[in-house]
């Protein structure tokens, strides 16, 4: 009877294992599918072209990601500068200042817009944002642009990772200690001064790890960016300029444009591309982490 316990117990163990390998080894898989399939146009283009030329003449057979990365990283800065702030702010509010009640009615709400799906998102920034940039934002600073600009995407992607930062600042200053606290504020540290000096101070690995969360969100974030920055081939010189990040490059192509010689492979690499950087700010983020709790434990 005691074997068979002990069998059943094995059994579990290595069943478990093998699905844990299994979900590992399909990132894997992922990684060398995209490879591999990215071959012929590596083979083809040195690396250094691919990565800082700005031509892209799919006919010609020229595919310079540049204009593409830039974009990305435009409209990952802008939601990152506008999201950052606030959330912080709204994340010291919920977890410092407000009452638990005010708590617990406000932060199930602002959990509920990481449910949205993002195509509303994008259909809420093609309706609101990009005509308010068009008619009451740009004339005050350039002369014509249609609205659908970098500005645009930074906004809509900043209200898109607003919950990811709030909810993981709050869980980080949740794990400050309390006596922490007390003790500051028992030497005659104001609310404010505690927030600051211990708080923040204490939580910084966590609000760099949160940070770095949500640029990999920004990073991968497709259909509303698409719906929002324009979509042309170039190096955006202002915040009004139309951009093509790599997410919407790869959506609006993949499936249509597979006559063309080498575009097959242009466009997987471009997904290996946005795979290894999301995937560094992955790993990055969870090093911090895992410092945190080290530290804590």
């Amino acid at each position: 009877m005691k074997n068979i316990r002990l069998l059943k117990d094995r059994f579990i163990d290595k069943t478990f294992l093998t699905l844990t390998l299994l979900s590992i080894s399909t990132v894997v898989l992922i990684a060398l599918g995209l490879f591999y399939k990215s071959i012929p146009i590596l083979n083809s283009t040195s690396l250094y072209n691919l990565l800082f030329s700005s031509e892209w003449k799919p006919f010609k057979e020229a595919f310079g990601f540049y204009p593409f990365i830039v974009g990305t990283l435009w409209v990952t800065a802008i939601a990152i500068i506008i999201a950052l702030p606030l959330s912080m702010l709204t994340a010291i509010y919920l977890s410092e200042y407000a009452h638990i009640r005010v708590r617990r009615l406000v932060l199930p709400l602002i959990e509920l817009l990481s449910g949205i799906p993002p195509v509303l998102y994008g259909v809420w920034g093609v309706l609101v944002i990009v005509p308010l940039i068009q008619d009451h934002i740009a004339p005050h600073f350039v002369e014509f642009t249609t609205g659908y600009s970098v500005l645009a995407g930074g906004i809509v992607l900043a209200i898109m990772i607003f919950p990811l930062i709030i909810s993981i600042v709050i869980e980080v200053f949740d794990n400050v200690p309390q006596d922490l606290r007390n003790a500051s504020l028992s030497l005659g540290a104001t609310q404010w001064q505690t927030t600051k000096k211990v708080v923040l101070r204490k939580s910084f690995d966590g609000i760099v790890a949160a940070v770095v969360l949500a640029i990999s969100r920004a990073f991968g974030e497709t259909i509303a960016v698409l719906m929002v920055c324009g979509n042309l081939a170039q190096v955006p010189h202002s915040l009004f300029d139309s951009a093509y990040p790599l997410p919407a490059l790869i959506a609006n192509n993949y499936g249509e444009m597979m006559s063309i010689p080498m575009y097959d492979s242009a466009l997987m690499f471009a997904a290996l591309l946005l795979f290894v950087i999301i995937f560094l700010f992955n790993a990055l983020s969870r090093i911090i982490l895992y410092r945190i709790e080290k530290r804590n434990n």
